[in-house]
């Protein structure tokens, strides 16, 4: 197995994936600048960094994060998809289930690598913006912890996508379809609880109960995510496993 990660790691360096893990953080820490919830919120006793950890998950949480996931899943398998690669690398003595989880166990790596950066850009508009509240750890902990367990599933659907569709935009597509419904998904409270899509900003949403694993209820973590990772992670496994190749 760790010769296996070595291998995808360096198959994936030379693919230009530095600018897409800066990419989320860095259009974070734009929309944190430049927001000016404080002076909205003048007078109102709250963190100052709950404030913008608020207004810079309403981007990040709900739109980039799962899109930039989906576009980790296509660039891990793009070099398999040309000049019959997935034969290539198949003939070698390697199982179907080893290489299906490397790439899987790569993808979440560069997933938590993206949200440690965007802890970072979190705090660097705190410190720009001259905050003077303590800094709330917990919470910011949670929340990018949060963000990051729930794209587990959507971690594994969109690798699934990407061994199914040999077009690097087929799966990013799929993505967008179902990525951007999560926009009107998060005002139901009878949809959004269970839209998949969705559960990165609630995951990552500080207005929930602080009491409350993630910010979520433990019912919708394990029915809606751990239900989704081992539906989707199953599906796409045994799909590889039986794969004409």
């Amino acid at each position: 197995m760790t010769a296996i990660l070595r291998a995808e790691w360096f198959k994936l360096r030379k693919s230009k994936m530095v600018p897409i893990i800066l990419a989320g953080p860095i259009i974070g820490l734009f929309i944190g600048l430049s927001a000016n919830l404080e002076d909205n919120m003048s007078g109102v006793p709250i963190n100052e960094w709950y404030i913008a950890l608020f207004s810079m998950n309403l981007t990040y949480a709900l739109l980039f994060l799962p899109l930039i996931t989906g576009v980790f899943a296509s660039l891990i398998c793009r070099y398999e998809h040309q000049s019959g690669g997935w034969k290539q690398l198949l003939a070698l003595p390697v199982t179907r289930g080893k290489v299906f989880v490397a790439k899987y166990v790569l993808i979440v790596l560069l997933v938590m690598a993206m949200q440690l950066l965007y802890l970072c850009s979190v705090f660097t508009v705190g410190m720009i913006k001259g905050y003077t509240d303590p800094f709330p750890m917990e919470i910011v902990w949670k929340s990018i912890v949060g963000g990051w367990v729930a794209t587990l599933p959507l971690v594994a659907l969109q690798l699934w996508m990407s061994i199914m569709f040999k077009s690097f935009a087929a799966p990013f597509a799929v993505n967008v379809v179902f990525t951007l419904p999560s926009i009107f998904a998060i005002n139901s409270e009878r949809i959004g609880p269970y839209y998949p899509w969705a559960q990165p900003f609630s995951m990552m949403y500080i207005g929930g109960s602080t009491d409350d694993v993630f910010f979520v209820p433990w019912e919708q973590l394990l029915t809606v995510v751990g239900g989704g990772f081992i539906l989707f992670f199953l599906g796409g496994y045994y799909y590889f496993q039986r794969k004409a190749i």
